[in-house]
C-alpha cells in the first residue's frame, strides 16, 4: 500500500564542540549531516533535512528545530522513532520529539523566534569550562543592561553581522535583551528576535562587555549600530559559551489532526 508523504519537525539538542556547526560541510562533521545519516539509516532511505538555522562551529543548542519527509507510518515516527535515533546517534546529540506538521510548514521560514544564551563564569571551574567564557575581571552589569535595551530601538544590525554573507537583509526584530546572575558566579545574557545574522548573537556580547567594562555608553552604542560597520563593533566573544535555547511557531503549522 502506497503512503502519502508527510512532513515532520524534529526537536533536538546537541553539544557542538564536536561539529563544524549545523550546516554540512565538505570536509568537517556537521549536526545536519549526522542526523541525516541516521534517518537515512533507520528509515532506509535518503532523509534530508533543513534545520531552523545555522549555528556556527562549536555553538550549541538545547533546542534546535529541523524538518524531514518521510512516507513511514505517522504512529511509527512519532511513538518510535527518537527512541531509534538516540540509539545510534553519539552522545553529543539527542532527539526529544518527532511532531507531524503541515505538508507546507518550513522549519526556517516558519519560525516567528529564536532565543540564545550566552554564559560568562568568573571562576575557574574544570567542569563547565568547555561551556562558558572565562572572565578574570567583574563586569558592571547595570551598565550593560542599560547599553543593551538600545538594541530595541533599531532594526539594521549589519554591525554585529559576519562580513561577506549571502543574506538579503540585515533587518532583525529584537523583543527581549537582557543579562542577569543565573549563580554568584555564572552571567547570563539571554536574546530573543525574529531572526539572527551570522555571527550576530557573539558580536553583541563582545560589545556589551565593552560596557560592563566602563569603554562604551549608550551613545556609543547607537554610534555603532547606525554606522552599519562591523568592524566599528566588539570582537566577538568565544562559541562555546552559546546555546540556541528556544525556536517558536505559530500554531498553524502543526497538524491539527494530530493527537499526540
Amino acid at each position: 500500500m502506497n503512503r502519502q508523504m508527510q512532513r515532520y519537525f524534529i526537536y533536538l539538542s546537541y553539544n557542538g564542540k564536536d561539529f563544524c556547526g549545523w550546516q554540512t560541510q565538505p570536509n568537517a562533521p556537521s549536526v545536519q549531516e549526522t542526523i541525516e545519516k541516521a534517518l537515512s539509516t533507520v528509515l532506509r532511505q535518503p532523509i534530508p533535512i533543513v534545520g531552523a538555522g545555522r549555528t556556527d562551529s562549536g555553538v550549541h543548542a538545547t533546542e534546535m528545530v529541523a524538518h524531514f519527509d518521510t512516507e513511514a507510518s505517522r504512529s511509527y515516527v512519532t511513538t518510535e522513532l527518537a527512541e531509534r535515533l538516540n540509539r545510534i546517534l553519539s552522545r553529543s546529540i539527542a532527539i526529544h520529539r518527532i511532531l507531524p506538521v503541515r505538508q507546507e510548514a518550513h522549519a526556517r521560514f516558519d519560525a516567528v523566534a529564536r532565543e540564545y544564551k550566552y554564559y560568562i563564569s568568573f571562576v575557574k571551574n574544570p567542569f563547565t569550562h568547555e561551556l562558558r567564557w572565562m572572565h578574570h575581571h567583574r563586569l558592571d552589569v547595570e551598565k550593560m543592561n542599560e547599553v543593551a535595551g538600545v538594541l530595541f530601538d533599531y532594526e539594521d544590525f549589519t554591525s554585529f553581522s559576519k562580513l561577506h554573507t549571502d543574506v538579503k537583509t540585515n533587518n532583525c526584530t529584537i523583543t527581549h535583551a537582557c543579562w542577569h546572575w543565573q549563580d554568584a558566579d555564572t552571567l547570563v545574557f539571554t536574546i530573543r528576535a525574529n531572526r539572527f545574522l551570522r555571527n550576530m548573537v557573539r558580536a553583541i556580547v563582545g560589545t556589551l562587555v565593552e560596557a560592563g567594562r566602563g569603554r562604551l555608553d549608550v551613545v556609543g552604542m547607537r554610534r555603532i549600530i547606525e554606522a552599519k560597520n562591523r568592524n566599528v563593533a566588539g570582537t566577538s566573544v568565544p562559541a562555546q559559551a552559546l546555546f540556541l535555547t528556544k525556536v517558536e511557531y505559530p500554531s498553524e503549522v502543526f497538524d491539527t489532526e494530530y493527537n499526540g
